[in-house]
């Protein structure tokens, strides 16, 4: 079952950066070498590559055996989830209490952080004889370390009518009550340089976030639910890496070897717009694509009429249709967990929509016996934007955008059936074979 590698690659993928790594593990156990961003790339006909330019993105291809007789393929993501990210001086101290300060990162459903196990992961710079290159380290501290605890119902009879948290002052985990110990202004430091064995003073800077500590769970009368964490959007991710690395059939990857380029983007800051260098609008993926073509000898011509013939998905979450708030939907075009995969749909481009792009990901899936069905959001709610219209406006080819269907999305700790996952894997090795 999918679902359990999905969890058992979620409880370790607990911020972008452990996202990539984890996808880097499971790309060079499988055969793909790594390349670097900043020198020349010489590629083998047949080849298995990835490239990591900024730690929390990572872009993986394949190189076919033979000419390219058809277009660029190209799966796109986003690592990055809703979450709660620490400030430089982190220590914040109140009514005897040392709580971590935090900015708001993206729009996450802030109630659902509270009274939860929560842990910190991320990167930490450290000093080095090249002032422009600070050591790296990745830091998970892999158990619960701080809590948001919620007001008390006696202090706040009205709670059950809803309540507006401050980002400010509410969302401040609590690491502990002061004491000698703890009455230090940089306390945090000591305690990240403890984490990571290294001296105090060597840190620099660091970019830690704030995560749900909790395990994922199957839960239903079947167990066919998985709750948990940072499903948006870690299923496409692994989904993706699952899909470029193991072709469906043994003949069909082949046949994907001999004719065409693969190519996944695992990308970052999807939940902020995207407009960062790490980001869907920028110039990497194109930048990739090019480089990918100089260094198999073909012109720009030939680039152009690969990006032609290309075909792209962008694969994050879908919105399940809620069973308390079937209002909130439209009545025929909705998505029940359980379906299959969800093509993501909007005329008004909120959602990257060409009939003929649908029509020829219809064939495939009905082709490779993959369960699906089309979703379009009520007209009087307009869902969040993607990575599609944003890739496709620059990169002109045939786009859908896909994902599974869940519910809670932004939820500290999300919902969707364990065959969703299943599907989408499949609707993958289909696509890149």
């Amino acid at each position: 079952m999918s679902a359990k590698g999905l969890a058992e690659f979620i409880s370790k993928a607990v911020s972008p950066y452990h996202t990539v790594e984890e996808s880097r593990k499971i790309l060079q156990e499988r055969g793909f070498e790594r390349l670097e961003a900043g020198k020349p790339w010489k590629l083998k006909k047949g080849g298995r590559y990835y490239v990591i330019p900024f730690k929390t993105e990572i872009f993986a291809f394949t190189v076919p055996s033979g000419n390219v007789s058809r277009g660029i393929r190209i799966a796109a993501a986003h690592t990055d989830y809703p979450c709660l990210h620490l400030k430089p001086k982190a220590e914040t101290i109140s009514s005897g209490y040392m709580r971590l300060n935090t900015e708001v990162y993206g729009g996450p459903i802030l109630n659902t952080w509270l009274d939860r196990p929560l842990s910190l992961a991320g990167r930490v710079l450290l000093k080095s004889k090249d002032v422009f290159a600070p050591k790296e380290v990745l830091v998970d501290f892999a158990r619960p370390v701080v809590t948001i605890p919620n007001l008390a119902i006696h202090y706040n009879r009205e709670v059950n009518k809803g309540v507006e948290l401050t980002k400010q002052n509410d969302m401040l985990p609590l690491l502990g009550v002061l004491t000698e110990k703890f009455d230090k202004d940089d306390y945090f430091l000591e305690l990240l340089a403890k984490e990571i064995v290294e001296k105090k003073e060597n840190i620099l800077d660091f970019d830690i976030i704030v995560y749900n500590a909790e395990k994922p769970a199957f839960v239903g009368a079947e167990g066919e639910l998985l709750s948990c964490p940072r499903l948006d959007n870690i299923t496409s991710c692994f989904a993706l890496v699952e899909g470029i690395t193991g072709p469906a059939k043994k003949k069909a990857a082949k046949k994907a070897a001999e004719e065409g380029i693969n190519l996944i983007a695992l990308f970052d800051n999807e939940e902020i717009g995207s407009g960062t260098k790490q980001g869907a609008d920028s110039a990497l993926l194109e930048g990739i694509i090019k480089r990918i073509n100089t260094a198999l000898g073909r012109s720009d011509i030939d680039m152009e009429d690969d990006i032609q013939k290309g075909f792209l998905l962008s694969v994050d979450v879908a919105h399940a249709l809620h069973p308390a708030k079937a209002e909130k939907f439209d009545r025929s075009n909705c998505m029940l967990m359980g379906e299959g995969v969800t093509f993501k749909l909007s005329a008004n481009q909120r959602y990257s929509y060409d009939a003929v792009a649908v029509a020829s990901l219809q064939q495939l899936c009905d082709k490779s016996g993959i369960r699906y069905r089309k979703f379009v959001n009520h007209s009087d709610m307009p869902g969040g934007g993607t990575l599609g219209p944003i890739i496709s406006s620059w990169l002109p080819m045939y786009t859908v955008d896909i994902g599974v269907p869940i519910l809670a999305m932004h939820s500290s700790r999300e919902l969707m059936a364990g065959s969703d996952q299943d599907e989408l894997e499949k609707l993958m090795k289909a696509f890149f074979a």
